[in-house]
């Protein structure tokens, strides 16, 4: 049995015309000889009536405290409404179909309300669907715990959804729709002459997406790769051939430049130099509350690093809490190089440092992996800085 796996973005079933669309894409896929399984998102965006925030908006209005049981009964809701609506565009088309939850679908999770993580797939219903040649339609984003509880994956959970069947399932193939094209090698918003990443790495794939290119969340990259499941990512347009990533060797040592601006910068000042038990006090504090750091760098006379914005208020009440002698900016970009040929060249790195200063842009720190160099800069050199890389490695 070929099982390919389509996921469509909220914003890719928005109107009766695009989820047609979509449906297409489906047909396409049966003509092919292929089994399609169908996750969808929530239709839409903020202010759209079945979106997952406009959802949320209709509870907090009502009342501002909302219990994380309740709050993921309702965000479940607009994946559902979404599903049921695609049955019924993908039967005008002359195809069966039929709706299933996160539940009926199998997928079991540890029951951390907000952000679960998935345990298990037991996708027997899905293959009993299949058998029928019914195409199964499964509300992306959710699941069960093993108390019965519906759960909710977290950013990006449609993404996670769709992974998880297709290593349970299987799957040939990752089909993941949205209103992009696929990744491109620059924000194009910002850098002219950003192109379509035609091929990427999985590696290359899943720091493009921890840096910031936000389309599609990192861990259903990692569990592609885990799995060895080709992954492609584009959008509903015809003749969009999108990017593939799957397992090849890059020949090119930068393959782009990636910027996130909605940085928190944190620097604390020990009483004393030298006083390394600040530094061990302050991640201890934040590990335990699971605040993610990143840029650290500790000197004699002062411990520097950066948290996600969704964690820079419980970041700054835990240092006032704990009478640390801090300051916190947000006047930072980090402006990342990704590439999975640049291991083992240390002449990247120079590179980096040497572009970046001949354009007068002042580097605060830095923090490097095996595929990603990053630097953070003032937030007002942040386009320049992304210009300046983009031509410095000719990427356009």
């Amino acid at each position: 049995m070929k099982i390919v796996i389509q996921k469509f973005g909220g914003t890719s079933l928005e109107t009766e015309e695009l989820r047609k669309k979509a449906a297409q894409h489906v047909l396409h896929k049966v003509k092919e000889g292929f089994k399609p399984v169908v996750v969808v998102s929530a239709m839409g965006r903020k202010g759209s009536p079945y979106a997952t925030d406009t959802l949320l908006s209709l509870a907090l209005n009502t009342n501002k405290d909302i219990h994380p049981r309740e709050k993921d009964l309702l965000l479940s809701c607009g994946e559902l409404i979404s599903a049921t609506i695609m049955v019924q565009t993908l039967n005008n088309l002359g195809m069966q179909a039929a709706t299933l939850t996160g539940a009926q679908a199998g997928i079991i999770t540890n029951g951390n309300f907000g952000n679960c993580h998935v345990k298990k797939v037991i996708p027997h219903k899905i293959l009993e669907f299949l058998e029928e040649d019914i195409v199964p339609v499964v509300a992306g984003f959710q699941g069960i715990s093993e108390n019965g509880d519906i759960t909710t994956l977290g950013r990006g959970g449609s993404d996670t959804t769709a992974s998880v069947l297709a290593a349970a399932l299987k799957a040939e193939l990752i089909e993941i729709y949205s209103d992009v094209e696929g990744i491109m090698s620059a924000d194009p918003k910002i850098v002219e002459k950003a192109h379509l990443l035609k091929h990427a790495s999985y590696d290359e794939a899943v720091e493009l997406a921890y840096k910031g290119a936000e389309v599609i969340h990192p861990r259903a990259v990692e569990i592609a790769s885990n799995n060895s499941i080709p992954l492609v990512i584009r959008s509903t347009e015809e003749g969009n051939k999108g990017t593939v990533i799957h397992h090849i060797k890059s020949d090119r040592p930068v393959t782009g430049v990636i910027n996130r601006n909605n940085i928190c910068y944190v620097k604390i000042y020990p009483e004393k130099h030298n006083d390394y038990s600040t530094g061990l006090k302050v991640f201890q504090i934040l590990a335990e509350v699971n605040i993610s750091v990143d840029f650290i760098d500790i000197k004699p006379e002062q411990i520097t690093f950066i948290v996600n914005p969704e964690s820079m208020q419980e970041t700054e009440n835990l240092l006032r809490e704990n009478r640390f002698n801090f300051e916190l900016k947000e006047n930072y970009s980090k402006v990342s190089v990704v590439g999975s040929g640049m291991t083992g060249q240390p002449e990247i790195m120079a590179k980096i440092v040497e572009i970046l200063n001949r354009n007068q842009i002042t580097i605060h720190g830095c923090t490097d992996s095996h595929t990603t160099i990053s630097c953070l800069v003032d937030k007002e050199h942040e386009n320049r800085a992304v210009n300046a890389l983009h031509a410095g490695f000719e990427l356009g």
